[in-house]
């Protein structure tokens, strides 16, 4: 597995990891969604990302690296209804208990909170002060939000922004990508292929074949599947290759069975070449600027959504 320089902490962390959100989706599934984490580890993929609000995941996340703790660049997160400046000491002192570790290497916000941003870095800073976590930092925060935290931070430096990206979602390309590379504040970029909605021409209802033809979707997957074919890897494997092509950015994507871990692993330790960049480009563009403030407005609408659903499943596991 490829590594690199994760932001400005010259920690080498692989490119590729392994996201967690909803992996063992039924409890008779736990123990393959074990052994695709051990897989994941023995391929490379040490970067592992949870969060407190993914229900009973910390504990499975604990019992993937049980004895392997070291190999591990471990993240969790605080949800948006716990992080209060005690109720953030108390939600990583459950995180480290339910993952079966005495540390972190990152512990994140997991949204925007109405709580302020200061009262939570404070926090955040405490718990690098008390050895419970390496590094800090914020998930799903814009240009703005970015700059709040980061003024509200007097001791330590926010190692990274974890966000949604994917081809269908390249927004954050205009203005949140240039601003982390210019703080070497490492992104993260969760749901590499949305959110299982990644297009393939394996669909067998001619309805929906039709309408993939018609939105051009199928055109944008046999520009995947070609480029592919030149270097005998998956559309899969193409799409994670071109979203991890800055220097700055990782991806977690999620798999729950071994073989999805192992065909992740191959989307890096190869190079797409420029003409092959521009084609990928022309097939999924960037939003214009409209369509980007729509997408953000959907998230927005989606994040109180969430958080309704963090602060029960919270509750629930206190």
């Amino acid at each position: 597995m490829v590594n690199r320089q994760f932001g400005w902490t010259g920690v080498e962390v692989p490119v590729i990891g392994q996201g967690t959100w909803e992996i063992e989706a039924r409890p008779e599934l736990e123990d393959g969604a074990v052994e695709a984490l051990r897989a994941g580890l023995d391929l490379g993929l040490a970067h592992i990302d949870t969060a407190e609000g993914y229900g009973r995941a910390q504990d499975v996340r604990g019992k993937a690296i049980a004895g392997r703790r070291r190999q591990v660049f471990l993240v969790t997160k605080v949800g948006p209804s716990n992080a209060s400046y005690e109720g953030t000491l108390r939600a990583c002192e459950r995180s480290l208990k339910r993952l079966r570790t005495e540390w972190l290497d990152l512990y994140l916000l997991h949204w925007p909170s109405h709580y302020p941003i200061a009262e939570t870095m404070r926090a955040l800073e405490a718990l690098v002060a008390a050895g419970q976590t390496r590094f800090i930092g914020v998930s799903n925060f814009n240009v703005s939000q970015l700059r709040a935290a980061q003024a509200a931070l007097r001791n330590e430096r926010l190692a990274c922004n974890q966000v949604p990206y994917h081809l269908g979602a390249r927004g954050i390309e205009r203005q949140l990508l240039p601003y982390c590379a210019a703080h070497r504040i490492a992104v993260v970029g969760y749901s590499p292929f949305a959110h299982g909605n990644f297009v393939s021409r394996s669909s067998t209802e001619r309805h929906i074949l039709d309408e993939l033809v018609r939105c051009g979707a199928l055109f944008r997957w046999d520009v995947l599947a070609q480029v592919g074919e030149r270097h005998h890897r998956t559309p899969r494997q193409v799409a994670l290759n071109f979203l991890t092509r800055s220097p700055s950015v990782f991806t977690i994507p999620k798999a729950s069975i071994v073989q999805h871990v192992r065909e992740n692993a191959g989307g890096v330790g190869w190079s797409l070449s420029d003409y092959e960049i521009a084609a990928i480009d022309r097939a999924f563009p960037t939003p214009t600027s409209l369509q980007h403030w729509m997408r953000r407005a959907t998230r927005r609408a989606m994040r109180s959504l969430t958080r309704i659903s963090h602060s029960k499943v919270n509750r629930n596991c206190s």
